[in-house]
């Protein structure tokens, strides 16, 4: 069976299930997940997601280095139903990817800023110059597009405070269409990279 769009299968063969415990872990929840359509936009496909893959997900979330053998042995399954289990969440896009989670003090990077974005003018043109433009500085490692005033929020590191300044002056500002930075500098992580809850 596939999506409206035909873009993904949706719904998984009898045969997938086929030695798997999974009437002993519970109902089988339907989901909606967010999928890059053909043209750049976000359409829902409907992942039959059980307690198994929440399982799996919630594990390699918390420690991505494991072994197949070994996350089969945590979620009880034999390692060839595992394989399929995972190899499925990579494909349909659940599982985006894996990478090492790093201390930037360790890189001198231990200075930590808040950066609201206003914009002088909204239009597409000016809206995708300025995203562009941020996604090509490194030490931006978060920006978000806001509701309402201010138009964005961005999380940038840098080694000390000089650093994060010549960085606003001579590059934020100048981005395009900027009308006004205001910064925050964080004090204190309390919570960082938390996994997604399963």
């Amino acid at each position: 069976m596939r999506a409206r769009d035909g873009s993904a299968n949706f719904e998984r063969s009898p045969a997938f299930w086929e030695s798997e415990p999974v009437a002993t872990l519970g109902a089988i929840e339907p989901k909606v997940v967010p999928n890059s359509g053909r043209a750049g936009g976000i359409s829902g496909i409907i992942w039959c997601m059980d307690a198994i893959d929440r399982k799996i997900l919630a594990l390699l979330q918390h420690d991505g280095r494991l072994t197949l053998t070994e996350l089969a042995e945590r979620v009880q399954l034999s390692v060839s139903p595992c394989h399929r289990r995972l190899r499925a969440l990579e494909r349909d896009g659940i599982i985006t990817g894996y990478r090492a989670v790093v201390d930037p003090a360790a890189l001198g990077l231990g200075f930590e800023a808040l950066v609201f974005v206003t914009m002088r003018q909204e239009d597409r043109e000016t809206l995708l110059g300025f995203e562009k433009a941020v996604s090509e500085i490194p030490h931006v490692l978060l920006a978000q597009r806001l509701f309402g005033d201010p138009d964005y929020l961005l999380r940038i590191v840098t080694a000390d405070l000089a650093a994060y300044q010549e960085l606003e002056d001579d590059v934020l500002a100048a981005l395009p269409g900027v009308q006004r930075l205001n910064s925050t500098l964080v004090m204190k992580r309390v919570v960082t990279d938390r996994p997604l809850p399963t």
